[in-house]
């Protein structure tokens, strides 16, 4: 689902001048990747680059293009990059908690996030979880410094309300992130449905090709995003240049990768549903899905993933093993599509055939057709 543009220029223009520089005579559209570890700088240590942790013109061109899909038209809004996604996640926890504070996350939510749980909680951070799932986070809102929400949930699916849930942690004092891996700015902005922070690993569909590392955290609030910078430059968890450029190109191709992408996943999950085999499909644009009513106002595009069960662990293994036209990887948002058996990694709780699969952008027909061969294989055995 595609919602045409109310004001200014759509996604697919955005996506494709975000962040580019002033154009001039004879140099590139898009400047090549800066690497420098100092820049010169006699006299006073004024102007923005000065020591390659701090500050780089490539970072510079996607942070701009970054704030400008995920709060298009706020000229408040800013982004900074990260080595990873989770490098940009624990920026915001680790800036923005303190000993005695307490924090609501997700408990069906990202597999390090039990890691994550063990060391604020070494760090004398209460944690408190709850599902994604029918806004239950609300029920232990109360006297926390930060709600963390992850809509839709990897792998689960799961939506919440961003705009209703934010209302409520601001009327009790405390902060909102949204992990917006999943979704995309194109898929949802976090920060227009009432949220402080949006956080994403790049690695995924924002960049969509499978062959870097990256993360960011966009923010409209100067105060709490230096914050973040700050934290940044003590830990030093900068995302090289070549990934930073690399990002940036990728970026012109979004609305192409996720219109592809968004249409293949529910032509897949359409086809799971018809069979019987196959349990517990869920992907937020199916009408019947649970998820689906929250999502249809809040998203504007429902995304690449699909999950579903198969009977057994053997089964699920034997029909990874039948694909064709699909990886077995651990990532999500690739131009080729992906599937794995998530239980296989363990933190996930998910049955043993559990798969999640992540459309890529073959044609739809060619996925389709290889998905229910590959189940008619992996269940004649």
């Amino acid at each position: 689902m595609t919602q045409p543009s109310t004001q200014g220029p759509g996604d697919g223009t955005r996506a494709v001048r975000a962040g580019l520089p002033d154009p001039v005579k004879n140099e590139p559209t898009l400047p090549g990747p800066v690497f420098a570890a100092h820049f010169h700088l006699p006299g006073d240590v004024s102007g923005p680059y000065a020591y390659g942790r701090d500050e780089n013109p490539t970072w510079t061109h996607l942070e701009r293009a970054v704030a400008e899909l995920e709060a298009p038209g706020r000229s408040d809004a800013a982004a900074l990059a990260f080595g990873s996604g989770m490098a940009a996640i624990s920026a915001v926890l680790f800036s923005q908690l303190r000993a005695g504070d307490a924090v609501v996350l997700p408990s069906d939510g990202y597999q390090v996030f039990p890691l994550v749980r063990e060391q604020l909680t070494a760090y004398g951070i209460e944690v408190r979880t709850a599902p994604t799932g029918a806004d239950a986070q609300l029920d232990v809102l109360d006297g926390a410094r930060l709600l963390w929400l992850e809509t839709p949930s990897n792998p689960g699916l799961d939506v919440c309300d961003v705009r209703r849930l934010a209302e409520a942690a601001h009327a009790r004092g405390a902060l909102v992130a949204v992990d917006n891996t999943l979704a995309t700015p194109l898929g949802q902005r976090p920060i227009e449905l009432g949220a402080d922070f949006s956080v994403a690993s790049a690695t995924k569909q924002l960049t969509g090709h499978g062959d870097l590392l990256l993360g960011y955290v966009a923010c409209a609030d100067a105060e709490l995003l230096a914050g973040v910078r700050r934290w940044r430059k003590i830990v030093g968890a900068i995302p090289g240049p070549m990934e930073t450029w690399l990002a940036h190109r990728s970026l012109a191709t979004l609305e192409l990768r996720a219109e592809r992408q968004s249409a293949n996943a529910l032509a897949v999950a359409r086809a799971l549903l018809e069979r019987a085999d196959v349990f517990g499909v869920r992907h937020p644009g199916l009408p019947g899905d649970p998820a689906h009513a929250v999502a249809a106002r809040q998203m504007r595009r429902f995304g690449c993933v699909v999950s579903f069960e198969l009977p057994s662990r053997a089964q699920a293994e034997r029909f990874l093993d039948a694909l064709t036209l699909v990886d077995d990887a651990t990532s999500f948002g690739g131009v080729r599509s992906t599937a794995e058996r998530r239980g296989r990694w363990g933190g996930d709780a998910v049955a043993e055939g559990f798969i999640r699969f992540s459309a890529g952008a073959e044609n739809t027909e060619d996925l389709v057709a290889d998905v229910l061969r590959a189940l008619d294989e992996a269940g004649a055995r």
